[in-house]
């Protein structure tokens, strides 16, 4: 998606020059939250400040959380019939093979050295003793510092982003927020706790939308129970076939629990933090950029995630009944991604062969 966001704004439109769209690009994977819709804020605030990143970044997710919140209604009330439930079988091991998937391309390019290996692997047992991802993130952190930060290359005098900017527009939007959520917290308290939880993961999901599976994983199915692994998994399956995030299965987390208001709660939740941590940091990107400690920090985190990832891939492997079928259909959809084959066009071909065939 980023890909064709720069296909449309560099080449088409010639809104920005390659160099700053690549800026863009390298801010939004350094920072928390989720690249394609930062990327797309950040277009935004390039041409015409915090009012046309509010722009882009409703025009690219608004189409997502409809099709998923359809999707999920759907899902509520079509659930039980035999179609659906040999669709979902199926989609359930191409999700493992999607998750496993990522794991081995975010090691590819994260793991550079020994060190980056040795903060994915304590990460992974980290997870898989117990302990809370966010701890686990922010242990890797130091542990980045620690080990990276003598390699990372000197700090250099930096410049100052010439974006159309306002500081005060930016401190309403937090304090705007903040009287939301103060609102939220003594009129519904349920929906106060998705909201906070869903802004919590996204705050410390470094590296993209996967980053955030072990989070949301962790914090909804196994500490609250608010599902069982096998919905979210079909949570997740959903929403591979909208045109959006995959963060955007928030929106289906929120829907089962408290209908459409829990729908837009989630989503707002996980997306709201996303859009001021791009703008809010915007300003500040070349100082961050050449901070060896900051830079240091980042690598250890992403490593971390590599681990995390892997353990979910092996917690959602657990939750399933594999059999022979569903063996071949995961090892066949990990290829194909291998292969570079677009997602969609796995999750379709894995919904009528699992129809068809289970």
């Amino acid at each position: 998606m980023v890909a064709y966001i720069r296909t449309m704004v560099v080449e088409k439109k010639k809104w920005l020059d390659d160099a700053l769209f690549q800026d863009g690009v390298a801010l939004c994977q350094m920072i928390p939250g989720i690249i394609t819709m930062q990327t797309a804020a950040y277009v935004g605030l390039r041409l015409r400040g915090i009012a046309g990143a509010a722009a882009s970044f409703l025009g690219f997710g608004l189409p997502a959380f409809l099709f998923m919140t359809v999707l999920s209604a759907l899902y509520v009330r079509t659930a039980g019939l035999p179609a659906v439930v040999s669709a979902f079988h199926g989609l359930q091991a191409i999700i493992v093979a999607l998750v496993a998937h990522a794991t081995f391309s975010f090691g590819r390019t994260s793991l550079k050295s020994w060190s980056d290996t040795l903060i994915a692997g304590v990460a992974f047992v980290m997870f898989l003793v117990g302990m809370h991802p966010i701890l686990a993130v922010i242990i890797s952190g130091g542990m980045g510092t620690m080990f990276h930060r003598r390699l990372m290359s000197k700090a250099v005098k930096y410049r100052s982003v010439a974006i159309p900017y306002s500081r005060t527009v930016f401190s309403l939007l937090l304090v705007l927020t903040t009287v939301m959520l103060a609102i939220l917290f003594f009129i519904q308290r349920d929906l106060f706790s998705l909201a906070f939880l869903m802004g919590k993961i996204t705050v410390f999901a470094f590296g993209g939308g996967f980053t955030a599976l072990p989070l949301m994983f962790h914090e909804i199915v196994k500490v609250r129970s608010w599902m069982d692994a096998q919905t979210f998994l079909n949570g997740i399956a959903l929403g591979q076939i909208t045109p959006g995030p995959i963060m955007i299965t928030a929106t289906f987390v929120g829907y089962l629990l408290y209908g459409l208001t829990g729908a837009l709660i989630a989503t707002l939740g996980i997306f709201i933090p996303s859009f001021l941590i791009v703008i809010g940091v915007a300003p500040y990107y070349e100082r961050l950029h050449t901070s060896p400690a900051f830079t240091a920090m980042i690598r250890g985190i992403l490593c971390s995630f590599v681990g995390l990832l892997l353990s979910v891939t092996i917690h959602f492997a657990q939750n399933i009944p594999w059999d022979f079928q569903r063996t071949i259909l995961a090892c066949a959809a990990f290829l194909a991604l291998l292969l570079k084959t677009q997602i969609i066009w796995v999750v379709v071909a894995g919904i009528i062969i699992s129809v068809l065939a289970l």
